[in-house]
């Protein structure tokens, strides 16, 4: 296995789906780095490592961005973070198992931006729905291909 590796935006990423990209590392002897603004738990392994960021708005997010590297993978939430990794030929999975394409990001950022300007108009748009068992398993299966994909290339 050469350098390649998951990047994960740490900081709002579920416990859940640390756990399930733990295992993976270990599984198939992938690197994974979770990036942060503040310390938290990983597993003793050769294959995680967390870099802890200084405070603030996107750190992290920068942080990823300068060391990403073609047919790494990113899991983050963060559109903006996501359209960043592709434009270097990395793979963007969020949390939820939607993995984020060339042909499907512009559309997603575009919903994005609009849902702010209505929140920042006053209208309440509401949060995201909590993490399901469906969303587990798209993401568990999604991670999967991108790994067999990654390990092929």
């Amino acid at each position: 296995m050469d350098d390649r590796r998951i990047w994960v935006d740490a900081d709002a990423c579920p416990v859940v789906i640390k756990n399930i990209l733990f295992k993976a590392a270990q599984r198939v002897g992938f690197f994974l780095t979770l990036v942060a603004n503040k310390q938290m738990y990983i597993p003793s392994s050769k294959w995680i490592t967390l870099i802890q960021v200084a405070p603030g708005f996107d750190e992290a997010d920068n942080e990823i961005v300068n060391r990403v590297s073609p047919d790494d993978i990113v899991i983050t939430g963060d559109i903006p973070l996501a359209v960043q990794v592709l434009e270097k030929g990395g793979h963007a999975l969020n949390p939820r198992g939607e993995l984020y394409s060339r042909d499907t990001i512009r559309g997603v950022l575009l919903m994005r931006d609009f849902k702010d300007t209505l929140r920042s108009s006053g209208i309440e748009t509401g949060g995201p729905p909590a993490l399901s068992q469906k969303n587990r398993n798209l993401f568990a299966a999604n991670l999967d291909k991108l790994l067999l994909k990654t390990i092929g290339s």
